[in-house]
C-alpha cells in the first residue's frame, strides 16, 4: 500500500492522464508503427492513462508523411511535431517540455516492452518509489533469455559504457537497484525531474554516461527496474537511415566532458586516429562555449 498522503495524491491525479509516451524518429516508419501498436495492443489496461508524443526529425520524407497517417488511427491522446531544426538523438528532451503529464517515459521508434511493465511503473510513480531518479530497465535481447542491465564504464566502437549484465535483474519481481548507467533505448523520470541534455548536443551518440553522470551530481541516482523489461531492434537491413558522424559523437562527448567538469584526456585517446588532432582541437574550444548552454 502506499499509504494514506500517497492514496491523497493518487485521488488528485486521476482527473487526468498520468504517463506519457514519447518516441522521436528518423525515417523508421516500420518501427513506430509496431512499438505504438504494441503498446496499445499489449497494454489495454493502461490506454486511459497514458498520452503519446510522436517527436518526427525528418517529417517530410516518405516516412515521416506515412507517421502522421498513423497518428489518424491513435485514439489515444496524443501530440505530433515535425522537428527539422537540426537532427539529434537529443531531441528526446522535447519529449519531457511537451509532456502534459507528471510522469514520462522516453523510448526509440523501434523499441517493445514487456506486458505490465507499464502498469508497474505508474503504481511506482503513484507510491512515490521513484525519488526523482531515473528510471531504466533491462534490455531484453531477441532469444528472449539473455539480457543487459547496465553500462560499465568501459569504452568500445568509441562509445562510452559497454553492456553488462547484473543477476540481480534476472526476475522481473526482483527489487530495483541502482546502476551506473544504462543504453537510452527506453528511460522515465517525472517530468518535473528530468535533467535534460545539453541543448547543443547534435547528431548521434553522447547520451549514455553523460545523463547518468548529470543526475549524480544533482544527489540522484539511475535505478533499474527489473520488471521494465524492453527489447529493441538492432539490426538495420536498409541501412542506417541517419547520419552517423563520429565528429558529432566526439563534440557531444566533449561538450558534455565539460559541462560536467570531466577530465578529457581518455576521451580524446579513444578518438585517436579517427578524428585529428587538429579538429579534436577546434571541437574542444568550441565546446568550452557550448557546454555552457545547458
Amino acid at each position: 500500500m502506499c499509504g494514506v498522503l500517497q492514496k491523497v495524491r493518487i485521488l488528485i491525479i486521476t482527473v487526468m492522464r498520468k504517463l506519457t509516451i514519447g518516441i522521436p524518429t528518423y525515417n523508421d516508419y516500420d518501427g513506430l508503427y509496431f512499438s505504438i501498436q504494441a503498446i496499445r495492443m499489449y497494454h489495454p489496461e493502461v490506454l486511459d492513462n497514458i498520452e503519446f508524443i510522436i517527436i518526427d526529425n525528418n517529417p517530410d520524407s516518405d516516412h515521416g508523411k506515412s507517421n502522421r497517417n498513423l497518428t489518424n488511427w491513435i485514439k489515444e491522446p496524443y501530440q505530433y511535431l515535425p522537428f527539422t531544426k537540426y537532427n539529434a538523438s537529443t531531441v528526446k528532451n522535447k519529449v519531457f517540455s511537451l509532456s502534459d503529464t507528471p510522469y514520462t517515459l522516453c523510448m526509440d521508434s523501434h523499441v517493445m516492452i514487456v506486458p505490465g511493465a507499464l502498469k508497474k511503473l505508474i503504481h511506482l510513480y503513484d507510491c512515490g518509489g521513484d525519488d526523482g531518479n531515473l528510471l531504466q530497465g533491462p534490455l531484453v535481447y531477441d532469444d528472449f533469455h539473455h539480457y543487459s542491465t547496465h553500462f560499465d564504464d568501459t569504452w568500445s566502437s568509441h562509445m562510452w559504457g559497454t553492456w553488462q549484465t547484473d543477476e540481480r535483474g534476472k526476475e522481473s519481481d526482483a527489487s530495483p537497484f541502482e546502476i551506473p548507467a544504462q543504453g537510452m533505448g527506453l528511460f522515465s523520470c517525472r517530468t518535473d525531474s528530468w535533467l535534460g541534455f545539453n541543448k547543443a548536443f547534435r547528431g548521434f551518440g553522447g547520451e549514455e554516461k553523460y545523463i547518468h553522470e548529470k543526475y549524480r551530481q544533482h544527489d540522484k541516482k539511475t535505478l533499474c527496474l527489473p520488471f521494465l523489461r524492453w527489447l529493441h531492434r538492432f539490426e538495420r537491413p536498409a541501412g542506417i537511415p541517419y547520419k552517423n558522424d563520429l565528429k558529432d559523437r566526439f563534440r557531444n562527448y566533449m561538450i558534455g566532458h565539460h559541462e560536467l567538469g570531466q577530465d578529457t584526456k581518455v576521451l580524446k585517446e579513444q578518438f585517436k586516429g579517427v578524428i585529428s588532432v587538429e579538429d579534436m582541437n577546434k571541437i574542444e574550444v568550441e565546446a568550452t562555449v557550448l557546454s555552457n548552454i545547458s
